[in-house]
């Protein structure tokens, strides 16, 4: 059989990005182009800059990730490209290139929702997985567990109320000085710290016991700093990152765990950028380990964002006959399972 190549172009939010996958599960080509250093002047993403920065990248990203690859437009089968959720300026500046190439090779369109992309990340460097399995996607947006039934089809049955994992840790690392990203920033510490130092609250929904919150244990580490201030108590950084992460990750193995056994699921994945946290990728192997579960996650430059993901979600969609046309528009506030 002829393999399928598809370039998949992702710009949902601050990394313009492009790839090439052979078969959905094979990368020949993995370019990001990363806008941190820029957004960490202003504390965070300012998406006005994020848009300007996609326009001038993208060409190049695209024309590298070919290049890396060994390929030209003319092998291509098809190009796949994030849509939503993301930024809405950042996402128009990826679907307008794809529509572009599309159209100028008349090559097929595929859309790609940017979860699924995460989730399809998994199985870049594990062959043997297969849905169904269970998933835990956790982000600066997004946190879901979901039941994979099979490819891009989402059974979903836990998801946050209030604030997703990611934007916990960001709020968090702003409030105790370490800027941005907040993420990767208070794993480090976290590492210097206590966990046990101080108990910070791990919200329950009684109706729903796969739901998430994690409002309450961001007030309740603001609250801890401003108290420690009026006092003119010193705080220790390393034991209040290592306390609040530890909190936030044992709800997050809590509730899977729980699913897992509810469900009898014996494949558990994680996906997301929150899933190359250091502390939740180990607790959550450990947690699989004792009840005899399969653990899956993605090394950490497939957690990010990155095109390789949305390419493999592009592969599988473009193989079930998901064609987009020319009015394939960015939607910013798309939910998982939209089409």
């Amino acid at each position: 059989m002829k393999d399928t190549l598809i370039l998949a172009i992702e710009s949902s939010c601050d990394e313009t990005a492009a790839s090439v996958v052979k078969n959905g599960r094979t990368i020949l080509s993995n370019v990001i182009s990363s806008q941190i250093e820029l957004h960490k002047l202003y504390g965070g993403v300012v998406p006005e800059i994020a848009s300007r920065k996609h326009i001038e990248k993208v060409n190049q990203v695209v024309e590298e990730a070919l290049k890396n690859a060994d390929v030209t437009l003319d092998d291509l089968d098809a190009i796949g490209v994030t849509y939503g959720p993301g930024l809405v300026g950042a996402l128009l500046v990826g679907v307008a290139e794809a529509k572009a190439i599309a159209y100028a090779k008349k090559l097929p369109l595929v859309g790609v929702h940017h979860i699924e992309g995460h989730v399809s990340a998994n199985y870049i460097e594990h062959p043997d997985l297969e849905p169904p399995f269970l998933c835990l996607i956790v982000s600066g947006g997004h946190t879901h567990l979901v039941i994979v039934k099979d490819y891009g089809e989402f059974e979903i049955l836990g998801r946050t109320r209030d604030d997703a994992a990611g934007e916990a840790f960001d709020k968090v690392a702003r409030a105790i000085g370490l800027g941005y990203p907040g993420g990767p920033k208070i794993d480090k510490l976290s590492k210097e710290g206590n966990p046990e130092a101080i108990v910070f609250p791990r919200a329950k929904i009684g109706t729903c016991p796969y739901d998430f919150s994690f409002s309450g244990v961001k007030s309740a580490v603001l609250n801890y700093i401003n108290q420690a201030q009026m006092k003119g108590e010193e705080v220790n950084r390393a034991d209040l990152a290592a306390s609040f992460q530890k909190a936030v990750v044992d709800v997050l193995v809590e509730h899977t765990m729980l699913a897992a056994k509810d469900y009898k699921m014996d494949k558990i994945a994680i996906a997301g950028g929150v899933a190359s946290n250091g502390t939740l990728r180990a607790a959550m192997e450990k947690a699989c380990v004792e009840n005899g579960y399969k653990f899956y996650r993605p090394s950490p430059i497939f957690c990010t964002d990155n095109a390789a993901m949305i390419g493999v979600a592009a592969y599988y969609e473009y193989m079930k006959g998901t064609r987009h046309g020319w009015d394939l528009n960015a939607v910013p506030n798309l939910k998982l399972g939209e089409r």
